[in-house]
């Protein structure tokens, strides 16, 4: 029995021992289960969490997206550093209608062209000393005057301007200075890559982009995009190649005899572009404010002159066209015209009888005018009228002159005005014509615009064909044997004519101050470019033994120009003594007796 009891007693404890393993590992893995649970619980609540942050952060990104594209449009806000002080208190701008539209050359070449850049502005409220400031600033910024900037860093406005338009390298060296209440604009600046070469053409800008002078002014709607909403670019007829020669040349000569001003144009006679108009002294427009008014004055186009003997073109022209004389006819040139009170004498009397070529050729002026005393007043003036020399030319600048013309107009004042005394016209106005005069006889209105696939634009007649043929070996003659012998470009076939007239100041004439001026064209066997050239006041020197008359001083202005422009502007010389050219341009000069004289 004992046996038997202690048995079942070994396995019942046996079995206790194991029921409490087994109770303690459920135990353990109850609890197991239950910290499973809660983390899993505790995990999708974080990540729930997450998600909700996610959509908050997302939806404030949306909102505040929203309000700055609407500040952007609107204009508006309340940004401390620029926004509401220079909505408020900034000048208007006019670049926010789009950056202002580039002006090019006839090649494409870049004229002028709008920058970005940037302004100073400062709020004086938010600026803690202005001495110092103001000390600060102009040490990095020497052009600014200290008490100036003193000034207005010590008002009580909260906007002014400080500078605008800086360098790169400005806005660092401020910006280094660490100044509270100075900040920065993004704006735009007009620049002209060529400084000078154009300055009359282009004009320029004021400080907010608006159009102050020249092109700039006269196309201000169409480059800034007021006109049509978009800014369009503009292109002229200027050729810059011939710009630089043409100013080259001028600027050489005016120096040479010592001239106060200078001006000139190449303009192709066939289209009416004009691809060189220049007018010295001349100014840079990235800088105007730095230059006098005189060399901002386009000489070109604004001054209006007496041109002296040049108008003889439009005399002998005029007797020819209207059958007055024939080029064997002529004047008796012999003693000097008597006229109310007045002596009409040449300046190189022959003191003989004249052929009309001979009267042209020695550029008399007894001659020329009686050539037009026969035609008479009334019809010498319509004439003059057709060639657009009494009104105002039609030209795309705001600069452009009229004409000054005698208070009444009878046989003296035809007589006068027929060798350019008494009528006072612009360079312009003068090229024009005289190339009416050599292109078969049309008027072609000037233009400073590229005029694209034309190689010739109608007009209206002013002489005829034939007339134009003959005027053509008459300006041909003046080079190859009269007073312009030293405008001759080898190879170019270069025609033209002489100018000298006192120059007029308030009404009175300065007998030491000159108008030197040579109208030429080429090549005279087909015209197809007219060049001016004029100084201003030209003294005479050792090379021209103190004369200073327009066939020593801006003759040799031209013959350079020409051989320079020539093969630029795609024309080939051609040889002068061949016998194609000399028939071409040959014309019979007449003696007294009517018989073709040797040359």
């Amino acid at each position: 029995m004992t046996g038997w009891s202690g048995q079942k007693s070994g396995q019942v404890d046996s079995g206790l021992a194991n029921g409490r393993v087994a109770v303690s590992q459920f135990r353990v893995k109850g609890s197991a289960i239950k910290l499973e649970g809660v983390g899993k619980e505790t995990l999708e609540q974080g990540r729930n969490r997450l998600v909700v942050a996610g959509v908050l952060f997302a939806f404030c990104f949306v909102v505040l997206a929203g309000r700055l594209v609407g500040l952007a449009l609107s204009g508006d806000g309340s940004v401390e550093t620029s926004g509401e002080h220079l909505q408020a208190s900034r000048p208007a701008l006019e670049k926010d209608v789009g950056s202002r539209g580039g002006i090019y050359d006839r090649n494409g070449q870049l004229l002028a062209v709008t920058l970005d850049t940037v302004s100073l502005f400062a709020d004086p409220r938010k600026v803690p000393d202005a001495d110092a400031a103001a000390k600060k600033i102009v040490r990095v910024l020497p052009d600014l005057s200290e008490a100036t900037v003193r000034s207005l860093l010590s008002g009580d406005r909260s906007f002014v301007w400080l500078k605008r338009h800086l360098t790169p390298k400005q806005q660092y060296d401020v910006n280094a200075l660490g100044i509270p209440g100075l900040f920065f604009r993004d704006e735009e600046r007009r620049f002209y890559p060529f400084g000078p070469l154009i300055s009359h053409i282009t004009g320029y800008t004021d400080v907010d982009n608006n159009g102050i002078a020249g092109v700039e002014k006269y196309f201000d709607d169409q480059l800034s995009g007021r006109d049509r909403g978009q800014a369009e670019p503009v292109a002229l007829s200027l050729d810059v190649r011939v710009q630089h020669a043409l100013r080259d040349e001028l600027s050489r000569y005016m120096s040479i005899f010592q001239a106060i001003g200078a001006s000139g144009m190449v303009m192709d006679v066939k289209t009416g572009e004009i691809l060189g108009m220049v007018s010295l002294p001349d100014f840079d427009p990235n800088r105007p404010s730095d230059f006098s008014s005189d060399s901002k004055f386009n000489k070109a186009t604004l001054g209006v002159y007496e041109m002296g003997s040049t108008f003889k073109v439009f005399t002998t022209a005029m007797a020819l066209d209207m059958r007055s004389v024939a080029l064997s006819d002529g004047y008796d040139a012999t003693e000097p015209i008597r006229i109310a009170g007045f002596r009409i004498r040449d300046d190189h009397p022959k003191k003989r009888w004249l052929s009309v070529p001979e009267i042209f050729m020695y550029s008399s002026n007894i001659g020329t005018a009686k050539m037009a005393d026969a035609i008479g007043p009334k019809k010498h003036k319509a004439f003059l009228a057709k060639l657009g020399l009494l009104e105002r030319p039609a030209i795309e600048l705001p600069e452009v002159g009229a004409p000054i013309l005698p208070p009444r107009w009878n046989t003296l004042e035809t007589m006068t005005i027929s060798f350019g005394h008494g009528l006072s016209v612009s360079p312009l106005q003068l090229s024009t014509a005289v190339g009416s005069m050599v292109n078969g006889g049309v008027y072609v209105n000037p233009t400073i615009l590229k005029k694209t696939g034309e190689t010739e634009v109608e007009g209206k007649r002013v002489i005829s064909t034939k007339t134009s043929g003959v005027v053509r070996r008459l300006m041909r003659l003046v080079v190859d044997k009269g007073t312009g012998r030293k405008a001759a470009a080898e190879g170019y076939l270069v025609g033209g004519k002489t100018g000298t007239a006192e120059k007029a100041v308030n009404g009175r004439y300065k007998r030491n101050a000159l108008i030197t001026s040579f109208v030429s064209a080429f090549p005279m066997d087909n015209p197809r470019y007219v060049v001016f050239a004029m100084l201003d006041e030209p003294k005479g020197n050792a090379s021209t033994h103190g004369f200073r008359s327009a066939g020593w001083t801006t003759a040799p202005i031209v013959s350079r120009l020409v051989s320079r422009i020539g093969p630029i502007l795609g024309i080939a010389p051609k040889d002068e003594q061949s016998e194609s050219v000399q028939k071409a341009l040959h014309i019979p000069v007449y003696s007294r007796e009517k018989n073709v004289a040797s040359f």
